[in-house]
């Protein structure tokens, strides 16, 4: 019996290693998630900003054909967001675009080194009575409600802290797949690994929550690999917030990594300068959060920006100032997978993108200064955003190291090893400290107010003297940051690159 369990957990350790390894190339490091976007759009993307910007992946809204639902607002018409996550069968079939649209972006992607990552609906079908899906097909055996898994009077989840209703009722009244049906997980398996055959590099598990986590287990086992001869890369939803939900994250973890929903919490805290920023130097797992090598960890996302899905006390790009502190240090801290938000603007937490009176959406247009136009927001488009992605592949596998606090300013500054230092402050008088960096002799451009050239820095420069100490000056407001890495030193030429 003993020997039976150390092999199980040698079995169960080394299925965790490969579904959560995220198949970037090289040191990039960072996912963005265009979310809503078309795919020509984030092919030419990938071509021309995430791949020379050293972007890693881009998580790409779910393919599958979906229901359109048309809201009136402000006397137009508009469909919703939430309609992308009603799927009626698995052809790729979105308002997104078609299957060789996809195929296409996909391809275009990896040959700039930037992967692409599914957000899986495979939880449920649409909002539809008849529970018949002809195109999959899918029946009504194929659905808890239909087989009595339920248990309540509706079909849908009425009490939350009941673990059995969560995962066999249904949410918001979407038809719950029924996982003990052979062709329900055929099917799926079948969709997943027609999109691997394409070139993705793994899956966003959408409402991981609401499955067994034996369920996800049995699907991930008879994936394929990857077009690079891995396994592809798994990250389940599983939005749990506090220690009282009957469902836990870490039930999850031996199918991939998971979504971490408590630290959108915690980073809150840091970018508002509501929690000082010296007791942030244990931000992880002593925080009762999960352990860095299964977190997939993020300042916001397309749920909770708008208040659902363990939204609350969270921050996004309306709050600008804040949000920027919060992802740099996100970027600049060494846990978990990071993914960063792209939005477009919206008033009513129904909206969809940006779209025309048919419904068809409408792709961003880039303004000469590289932000966007079209009420599409692009975070990642933001200096002080897309400058950390470069400084995260700087600053590797790297340890926190040079840690400084201070009781008189609210002020950090640490390195990352011998690769990169950050510094940051949420105080309201300025701020001048001598501090180590870690980084050898030499002028230093400032990623965070700009990209370094061939003759010096569009930002300020900061010099390291040959002790490894700098002097730095930080300025309140939403650039009282300073980033620096040992390769983008001023006059190193080409702008903040990653090739």
């Amino acid at each position: 019996m003993l020997l039976r369990g150390v092999v199980l957990l040698v079995v169960v350790v080394n299925a965790h290693a490969g579904f959560s390894d995220p198949n970037f190339v090289g040191r990039r490091s960072t996912i963005v998630h265009l979310f809503e976007w078309k795919w020509p759009a984030i092919a030419q993307e990938c071509e021309k900003f995430l791949g020379p910007r050293g972007f890693a992946g881009v998580q790409v809204s779910p393919p599958s054909e979906h229901i359109y639902h048309k809201i009136y607002h402000d006397g137009k018409t508009d469909f919703t967001w939430w309609s992308r996550y009603q799927p009626v069968s698995y052809e790729i079939n979105s308002r997104s675009g078609g299957e060789s649209e996809f195929k296409d972006m996909v391809q275009r992607c990896n040959k700039v080194g930037v992967r692409i990552y599914v957000d899986a609906v495979i939880n449920h079908m649409a909002n539809d009575n008849s529970y018949e899906f002809p195109k999959v097909p899918y029946h009504w055996w194929n659905f808890h409600a239909k087989n009595g898994k339920c248990g309540t009077d509706t079909n849908e989840i009425k009490d939350y802290s009941n673990a059995h209703q969560v995962r066999f009722c249904e949410l918001n009244g979407l038809d719950d797949l029924d996982y003990s049906v052979p062709q329900t997980v055929e099917k799926v398996v079948g969709y997943l690994n027609k999109l691997l055959s394409y070139g993705v590099a793994g899956f966003r598990i959408d409402a991981a929550k609401h499955m067994l986590p034996s369920e996800i287990q049995n699907v991930v086992n008879k994936l394929e690999k990857t077009i690079f001869g891995t396994d592809p890369y798994i990250y389940q939803e599983v939005i749990a917030v506090n220690d009282l939900e009957p469902i836990k994250s870490t039930e999850y973890v031996s199918s991939g990594d998971v979504t971490e929903f408590k630290f959108c919490y915690e980073i809150e805290k840091l970018g508002k300068g509501t929690k000082a920023l010296r007791d942030f130097r244990t931000l992880g797992k002593e925080w009762g959060l999960l352990d860095s090598s299964q977190a997939l960890v993020f300042v916001d996302n397309h749920d909770n920006q708008r208040g659902h899905g363990g939204g609350g006390h969270i921050l996004t790009f309306k709050d600008s100032a804040a949000y920027k502190k919060a992802t740099a240090f996100t970027l600049a801290w060494n846990y978990g997978i990071a993914r960063i938000m792209s939005s477009y603007q919206f008033t009513n937490g129904e909206h969809g993108p940006p779209c025309n009176e048919n419904g068809d959406t409408l792709p961003p247009q880039i303004k000469n200064d590289g932000s966007c136009d079209g009420d599409w927001v692009c975070e990642h488009r933001w200096r002080q955003i897309r400058n950390m992605a470069c400084f995260r592949n700087a600053a590797g596998l790297e340890p926190v190291s040079n840690w400084r606090a201070d009781e008189q300013f609210d002020f950090i500054s640490f390195s990352r090893g011998s690769n990169a230092f950050f510094a940051l402050s949420n105080d309201k008088d300025k701020v001048i400290r001598w501090v180590p960096t870690g980084l050898s002799p030499g002028t230093y451009c400032d990623l965070i107010s700009g990209d370094p050239t061939d003759t010096g820095c569009t930002g300020q420069t900061i010099t390291v003297n040959d002790h490894g100490w700098a002097e730095i000056t930080l300025h309140p407001g939403e650039d009282s940051m300073i980033a620096l890495t040992e390769r983008d030193k001023a006059s190193s030429g080409g702008g903040c690159k990653w090739n």
